[in-house]
């Protein structure tokens, strides 16, 4: 399933090529695809806003989302508590990176991996690491792979974004441990930098999707219950959820969440879809004429 629009696939010079070697058909369809080729190469999507993958502009806006991720792994979180030390002394002590100074999802079965949070911004970190990767080697597989990624990361962090964010400003305790407290910049670090960095990706540096309503929801919802299968298997060895809301709900209750949560990313991968179309275009809507492989029925016809 081809997730991306396609690119130019014939130039002025294919076409010539093509009725040169006429009486060839196999030299015209050899001779098109190498044309096809060349323009891939060195063209962008027509509705790709800016170049990517380039050395410039591209460059930079992924280096910036891959530095503000990688400064997110090493973020303020409180080391854990002890009876002789409810709180940290200094200052220091009190915002200590996960790394340096554990939490206690550090010592538990699937480390911080437990929290959706992290799944997204290591997702985001693989995808604009391979799209950085993609600028410096201008390698069109590595796009291609970049832009793969994004299908899934950016509906993703923008689901983050958006479930963290409502229910905390309905009550910070649903979404926050009270042993993973952070300061009001880590938070926005981990919770709203990812969606927007993602969406500048998509938006100025990458080809239109070309994802349907169905594989949009066959993906989401693998990955809906595929994070909630994993947090279970993590509360059978821990004996708490990450998330202080999953403790609330009933196991009905549970699947509720994930099962709107699936819906919610899906909806969100169709309105990236249509925001890309509202900012760069949609392309035209007329059904295409031809197929690949008319010219050699048309050579069939006449012999």
């Amino acid at each position: 399933m081809n997730l991306f629009g396609s690119f130019p696939t014939t130039t002025g010079d294919s076409v010539s090529s093509i009725y040169h070697h006429h009486n060839n058909p196999s030299l015209a369809v050899m001779t098109s695809v190498s044309s096809a080729s060349a323009s891939f190469l060195v063209t962008k999507h027509p509705l790709q806003r800016l170049h990517s993958p380039s050395r410039g502009l591209s460059a930079a806006v992924h280096l910036a989302g891959l530095s503000s991720f990688v400064w997110s792994f090493k973020l303020f979180a409180p080391p854990p508590t002890t009876p002789r030390n409810k709180e940290p002394t200094s200052l220091i002590s009190k915002w200590c990176s996960i790394h340096e100074n554990p939490n206690y999802a550090s010592d538990s079965y699937g480390w911080h991996f437990m929290f959706l949070t992290v799944i997204g911004l290591t997702l985001a970190t693989v995808t604009f690491a391979a799209g950085l990767l993609a600028d410096i080697t201008l390698s069109r597989r590595l796009f291609l792979i970049k832009n793969i990624l994004t299908v899934c990361s950016a509906p993703l962090e923008v689901l983050i974004s958006l479930l963290y964010w409502s229910l905390y400003l309905i009550d910070e305790a649903l979404v926050v441990p009270e042993f993973a407290r952070i300061p009001l910049h880590a938070d926005v670090s981990f919770h709203a930098v990812p969606s927007v960095v993602m969406l500048v990706d998509l938006l100025l540096l990458s080809p239109p999707w070309t994802i349907t309503v169905v594989p949009a929801l066959a993906l989401s919802n693998a990955i809906a219950f595929g994070y909630w299968f994993w947090i279970e298997k993590c509360y059978e060895h821990n004996q708490w959820y990450p998330y202080p809301i999953f403790e609330l709900l009933s196991t009905p209750g549970r699947i509720g969440l994930f099962s709107l949560s699936a819906t919610m990313m899906a909806l969100n991968t169709m309105t990236l879809k249509w925001l890309y179309g509202r900012v760069n275009g949609f392309g035209t809507s007329e059904a295409p004429t031809s197929k690949p492989g008319d010219i050699m029925k048309d050579e069939l016809h006449e012999t």
